[in-house]
């Protein structure tokens, strides 16, 4: 019989999508997932679980496969990043999600057993902005025309996010309205990066192909996510937590 034991670090689990993914990746500079272990080193191991492609859908299928029992590992964090692939127009990639579906399966994602056997401080992050200047581009240098995501649709699941989290009472981080703001838009006016609109600079700067992330967005994540945390949960903050084992100066020999 193979008996688990708890290691010594909890974990801060980070849970999404090809963004998520793609933040362990440091080729091009700034890289959330590694500034976010750095943050936290020697105090919470930071595990990613990103599923490039993956809706909500696909993610509740994963989530039990990947999730540890508490006997086996302890979750204090877990961050819960979908949306942009549920997004898409239907009748295009095949990867869209209905936005009551959507808000459904984030629903079923945070109250899911394998989840609050574990009782972590979730923190949900909007669904982020797309440039639909730079999501041509992108698919024309590949030959092929996309019109699979638009800035408006793409706002309902940044708002149905926002939803979620005041129903459910968890933390949300609206990397949304914080990169929109960016750009300077302001309530009321028709969005920031869609085709209806002049072309936004901020926008082109914040993602490589209208979609994903470039190193400057991955840092406004990064400092968005530090700001929370330290605003909800102080205690939390890296420099509040304790290092799991001592300093060389208090460990004997």
């Amino acid at each position: 019989m193979l008996i688990h034991s708890q290691g010594p670090y909890d974990q801060f689990l980070l849970f999404g999508d090809s963004i998520t993914q793609q933040s362990c990746d440091q080729a091009s500079g700034f890289a959330f997932s590694p500034a976010l272990q750095n943050a936290f080193i020697r105090r919470l191991d930071v595990i990613n679980r990103g599923f490039s492609g993956y809706n909500t859908a696909q993610a509740l299928v994963a989530l039990p496969a990947f999730m540890p029992k508490p006997e086996q590992a302890s979750l204090r964090f877990m961050a819960v990043f979908f949306g942009a692939n549920d997004a898409c127009l239907p009748g295009t990639t095949g990867q869209d999600v209905p936005l009551n579906e959507f808000k459904q399966n984030l629903r079923d994602i945070i109250q899911h057993k394998t989840v609050t056997a574990q009782k972590p401080r979730i923190i949900l992050i909007t669904t982020p902005p797309i440039n639909e200047y730079k999501l041509e581009e992108h698919y024309l240098a590949k030959g092929v025309s996309d019109r699979s995501r638009t800035a408006e649709h793409t706002k309902k699941y940044a708002d149905a996010c926002k939803d979620i989290g005041k129903e459910l009472d968890v933390a949300v981080l609206d990397i949304w309205s914080i990169m929109m703001a960016k750009a300077g838009w302001k309530e009321g006016e028709l969005l920031v990066g869609s085709k209806k609109v002049e072309r936004s600079k901020v926008l082109d700067e914040l993602l490589v192909d209208g979609l994903h992330f470039l190193p400057v967005a991955y840092r406004v994540l990064y400092e968005s996510m530090m700001e929370l945390i330290c605003r909800t949960w102080p205690d939390q903050y890296p420099e509040n937590v304790p290092f799991v084992f001592p300093a060389w100066t208090k460990t004997p020999v």
